[in-house]
This record gives structure tokens, C-alpha cells and sequence, in this order.
């Protein structure tokens, strides 16, 4: 399978998870006002919305990783020579993936800490499960580097 299709199935994939946890995000909080309104607050209510909202940022970077929608400063690489071009982008692929990998063996030792914890209003919900954005989005963000990686090396050996 080329590389352009895993990338298309991957950006697909992830488009699905964001605009899913958008909607989630979107009637939950309408429920909220709604039972608020109605005198009958919801006590999971904040949150849950703020849980949601993470994970729409976490998952959300890491679509924006793929498409290459971060903020950057491509004009420094431009006005660089083919070659040092070429090592500037391997250079930050390296710094970006290094943190992120960094980011997600971390994330992944925090969720041990936190396996004995449970959200406040709902009980039943381990802080681990909300927590676990953080590895998982993590080795997402390093999968969309990598997969951005020929094209960016591509335009960097451009004249």
C-alpha cells in the first residue's frame, strides 16, 4: 500500500475521532444547559465538558500535525541552501518526534499513578481513561510526522 493511502486513511481516521468527540462535546454541553434551564443541573456536567474538550485538542493537534496546519516558519528553511534544507527539516522532525515520544513514555507513567483515581461526579470513571489522551495523542502526533516526513523532505530538495 502506498504511503499517500496509509496518510489519507490515517488523516480519515482521525477527522472521524475529532468530529465525533465534537459532537459528543457539542449535546453534552447543550444537555447541560438544558437540565440547568430546567432546575435539574447535571452535576457531571463541567467535567465532563472539560474532558471532552482535551481530547478534541489532543486529537485535533495531531490531525492538524498531519496536514501540516501548525504554526511554523518555513521562509527560514526556504532561504536556506538545498542541502542545509534538508538537515533542518530532519533536525526538527527529530526535536518534534523526540518530544513527543518523550511526551507519550511520560503520559503513559502518569496513567499508572492514576489508576486508583476516579473523576469526582462520576465515580465509576477512572482519571486514567480521561488521562489516557495523552500517550495515545502522542503516538499519534509522532505517526502524523513521520507520515509528513517525505513530503516535507521532497519540498526541502525543491531548487
Amino acid at each position: 500500500m502506498p504511503l499517500a493511502a496509509v496518510r489519507r486513511g490515517f488523516e480519515r481516521a482521525l477527522e472521524w475521532v475529532v468530529i465525533a468527540l465534537m459532537i459528543v462535546l457539542a449535546v453534552e454541553v447543550a444537555a447541560g444547559v438544558i437540565f440547568r434551564y430546567a432546575g435539574r443541573a447535571l452535576v457531571w456536567y463541567d467535567e465532563v465538558a472539560s474532558v471532552l474538550l482535551a481530547w478534541v485538542t489532543y486529537y485535533g493537534a495531531a490531525l492538524a500535525a498531519l496536514k501540516r496546519s501548525h504554526i511554523g516558519v518555513p521562509e527560514l528553511v526556504r532561504r536556506l541552501p538545498p542541502a542545509g534544507r534538508v538537515q533542518a527539516v530532519l533536525v526538527a522532525k527529530a526535536c518534534v518526534v523526540g518530544f513527543f515520544a518523550m511526551l507519550g513514555w511520560v503520559g503513559y507513567a502518569v496513567l499508572e499513578v492514576l489508576a486508583s483515581d476516579t473523576l469526582v461526579t462520576l465515580p465509576g470513571v477512572s482519571v486514567a481513561v480521561t488521562q489516557s489522551v495523552i500517550p495515545v495523542s502522542a503516538a499519534l502526533f509522532v505517526v502524523a510526522e513521520l507520515l509528513t516526513l517525505p513530503v516535507d523532505l521532497q519540498e526541502a530538495r525543491r531548487p
